[in-house]
């Protein structure tokens, strides 16, 4: 199916009481251009973020926003800080020795003495924090992917639209093209007529300038073209999948055959096809622009 490179998405979970949020935007843009921010903690995670956002987009400038909140989750570790705790105690032991004072030392007295306990924030498990950050950013993904798809299918019925009016247009150009022959052959006749108003018309020669202004103006490999552009448009549309790059060179050629359809023919009424034909293109490469 046909996805927008324009989209939003966001996941948030909780592990261990930690909160993760992720939040992912995009916009147009030739290439894959993804740029992660997160905390610096926790940049460890960023590769295999990035290696995530590649397997499911391949074109858009990609913003992907990671926070974690932990306050008051934070698991500590209280340890011993045993060369002190010896220092206090040795110093105790001396005092009391010293001053013949009674041995009282214990285990709360020594543990009020500073940096006697050390209390230090427990190690986290990169491993599994990675997981756990990546797979919120998976939901997020896929919320992300949701939006695009929903948006992709709007843009593809607004090109099939637009393409449906350029065929008939082209097909009012192929009805018109033969008309401005004869046209011109009557013209062209009435005209050396009034020239030659005493002399008797040679129909070779007639026929000659008529078939030389229909060889010049005759548009029906354009318009063939043109047809069968309209089809391969179809087709991409319907196949979906990354055909962004393909859609825009295809709207080239469009352009490509319009262009020479209005260099050829100086008939008002087609000119004005081609002028809508034209209008209709452009419309169209503009919502390819978005098209992944």
């Amino acid at each position: 199916m046909v996805k927008s490179m324009t989209g939003y998405g966001r996941a948030e979970e909780t592990f261990n009481g930690c909160t993760i949020t992720v939040e992912l935007r995009s916009v147009n843009n030739r290439y894959l251009d993804c740029n992660v921010r997160i905390p610096r903690l926790y940049l460890f995670a960023e590769d295999a973020i990035k290696t995530r956002v590649q397997d499911t987009i391949s074109r858009g400038k990609v913003d992907v926003f990671v926070t974690l909140d932990s306050t008051g989750a934070e698991k500590m570790q209280v340890s011993v800080n045993k060369p002190m705790a010896d220092g206090y105690y040795t110093a105790l032991k001396k005092l009391a020795e010293d001053y013949s004072l009674t041995d009282d030392i214990s285990v709360s007295l020594l543990s009020r003495f500073p940096e006697v306990l050390l209390a230090e924030k427990a190690e986290e498990d990169v491993e599994q924090m990675a997981k756990d950050i990546c797979s919120v950013l998976d939901r997020a993904l896929a919320d992300f992917d949701q939006m695009r798809t929903r948006e992709g299918e709007r843009l593809k019925a607004d090109v099939l639209a637009r393409a449906a009016i350029i065929e008939d247009k082209v097909a009012l150009v192929e009805q018109r093209s033969p008309q401005t022959v004869a046209e011109y052959r009557a013209k062209l006749e009435a005209r050396m007529n009034e020239v030659l108003s005493n002399t008797q018309l040679d129909p070779a020669r007639i026929l000659t300038e008529a078939a030389i202004f229909a060889d010049k103006v005759a548009v029906d490999e354009e318009t063939v073209r043109l047809h069968s552009h309209i089809d391969q448009l179809r087709g991409m549309l319907d196949k979906g999948g990354a055909t962004g790059r393909k859609l825009d060179f295809l709207i080239q050629e469009f352009n490509r055959e319009a262009n020479t359809i209005g260099s050829k023919c100086s008939d008002l009424e087609i000119s004005g096809h081609v002028v809508d034909i034209k209008a209709e293109i452009e419309k169209i490469r503009e919502q390819v622009q978005n098209i992944e």
